[in-house]
């Protein structure tokens, strides 16, 4: 019971706090939020696994000596 009222709590002093601040103010944060560069897709979902898969392939094709 008192989780669900720490949550009603939060979440209205969040709606408070997103409705006293300017509009200008949210636009501006919105727009440094979608300057930041993302890495890729692959790396987003599976973490090191596709690096890792590439460095074994790049390895198994040179073979070895480590040559091409």
């Amino acid at each position: 019971m008192a989780k669900r009222d720490d949550l009603i709590l939060y979440i209205t002093r969040q709606i408070a706090e997103y409705i006293d601040t300017p509009r200008e103010v949210r636009k501006q944060r919105r727009q440094e939020g979608r300057g930041k560069s993302r890495e890729p897709w692959a790396f987003r979902w599976f973490g090191m696994l596709p690096v890792s898969l590439r460095m074994w392939l790049d390895g198994w094709k040179r073979g070895p000596g480590g040559e091409k």
